[in-house]
């Protein structure tokens, strides 16, 4: 697939990475919405770990390399924000990847340094791997463009579970759209774990499904309140990230998704994490969630054109005006992953699984994108997830041959498994619609 459509996006501060001419876009200007995808501590953004970062002859000479690795990632942030003509005030929604829970407290004190009283809401997880040697953390930010009459509004609630060293807002507000941080079935008590309503009962192994215990609860307990606070409702959600940690948890999970929205619901990602993959160590799951007002001028539309979702119960898209969110897409039809990416028995060597696994996804994603009234020329958000980085550059080799000249808004983590066999990519993917 090679598509001639002419992107309506701007890269901000575009960059092509040596070796492997790897087109980067550290952000993107979509109508009023700036999209900063996938930031390191790098010095420059075509560059590896900063030497500031790694500091290899005298690593522990002054600051622990985690904070050094937080401030430099938000300093790079910063930038684009600023290049883009927008500030870190009007960020809505950050996510993070780290491969170490030592990296949460230095970040936590760089975001807070720099952001002050304006956190918005947050989703943190645990991965297996990243792109770059020597690199802990990884951040992607959604903000606001001035002049479009948006402004970030914070839905804060008494909540003791926000510790102070977060300090992140759990809701948050931006013209139509709702964005709510991510969330678990910890306790209402800061420090007190799982909430006891989320765990199985002591002794009563086939009492409760664990997964799905913690699943209603975040639901019922974390986000629809949230949402009603900010005068939205579970029925006006359009997208979803679900993390989880264990494969045998996806099913499960997916039958209390059915419950929640037996009509239709909004499109969704299962991210595996790693394991641990929270903050806390028995967590299996984390939702994050964005969602229109009740009464918003947005429209909520469901695409649809023929692609089979990663799940059964998914939709295939969900547009909101200028923004088409696609549920996660693996490489498969109804017989399993696609017949181009299986090795052909007399040629173990001949062609690329990988390569053909991405040309079936953007394909796919080209449908949806066409059928939403865009292109994926379009994309402001591009989420891989490889059970190996070792087929990362292969992978980018399809974006390029499908997309020439472009910049990409990229971001490749490692992740431990994928939910079907024969299937080692992933993708999670935003697109603007003009």
């Amino acid at each position: 697939m090679t598509s001639n459509a002419r992107a309506a996006v701007e890269p901000v501060l575009p960059v092509t990475i040596e070796p492997g001419a790897i087109r980067y876009a550290p952000g993107v200007k979509a109508g009023p919405w700036l999209f900063a995808t996938a930031h390191k501590g790098v010095a420059r953004f075509d560059g590896p770990m900063a030497d500031e970062v790694l500091r290899s002859a005298l690593p522990h000479h002054d600051k622990p390399k985690l904070q050094r690795e937080a401030e430099r990632v938000f300093g790079n942030l910063k930038t684009v924000f600023d290049a883009a003509g927008s500030s870190l005030a009007h960020v809505v929604r950050v996510d993070q990847n780290y491969t170490t829970s030592k990296a949460v407290e230095p970040y936590h004190d760089a975001r807070r340094a720099l952001l002050a009283d304006h956190i918005p809401p947050s989703t943190s997880t645990l991965t297996q791997g990243l792109l770059l040697a020597g690199q802990e953390i990884e951040v992607h930010m959604m903000g606001i463009l001035p002049g479009h009459g948006l402004r970030a509004e914070h839905i804060r609630r008494n909540d003791p579970q926000v510790h102070p060293t977060s300090g992140y807002s759990l809701g948050l507000a931006a013209g139509d759209l709702i964005f709510v941080a991510g969330r678990m079935a910890d306790s209402f008590t800061f420090g007190e774990g799982l909430a006891p309503e989320a765990r199985r009962p002591q002794h009563h192994l086939w009492k409760g499904e664990p997964v799905k215990l913690e699943a209603e609860f975040i639901i019922e307990r974390k986000i629809v309140p949230v949402l009603e606070t900010a005068g939205s409702a579970l029925d006006h959600v359009l997208k979803w990230q679900v993390y989880l940690r264990d494969l045998d948890d996806f099913a499960p999970f997916n039958e209390v998704w059915k419950k929640y929205f037996p009509s239709g619901g909004p499109a969704t990602t299962l991210i595996p994490t790693a394991n641990p993959g929270f903050f806390l160590d028995d967590a299996r799951i984390e939702i994050n969630t964005i969602a229109l007002r009740k009464h918003a001028a947005t429209r909520r539309e469901v695409i649809c054109a023929g692609v089979l979702p990663a799940f059964a119960p998914f939709p295939q898209a969900i547009r909101a005006g200028n923004l088409l969110f696609l549920s996660g897409m693996l490489p498969i039809d109804e017989h399993g992953v696609v017949d181009s990416a299986r090795a052909h028995p007399g040629f173990p060597y001949f062609g690329s699984s990988v390569q053909a696994q991405m040309k079936a996804l953007l394909a796919n994603a080209q449908k949806l994108c066409a059928a939403a009234g865009t292109s994926l020329a379009n994309v402001v958000r591009i989420q891989q997830y490889h059970l190996s980085l070792d087929e990362f550059y292969p992978a980018y080799q399809v974006w390029e041959q499908s997309l020439p000249d472009q910049y990409f808004p990229l971001c490749a983590v490692e992740v431990p498994f994928l939910p079907a066999p024969g299937c080692s990519v992933m993708l999670d993917l935003w697109v603007y619609v003009p």
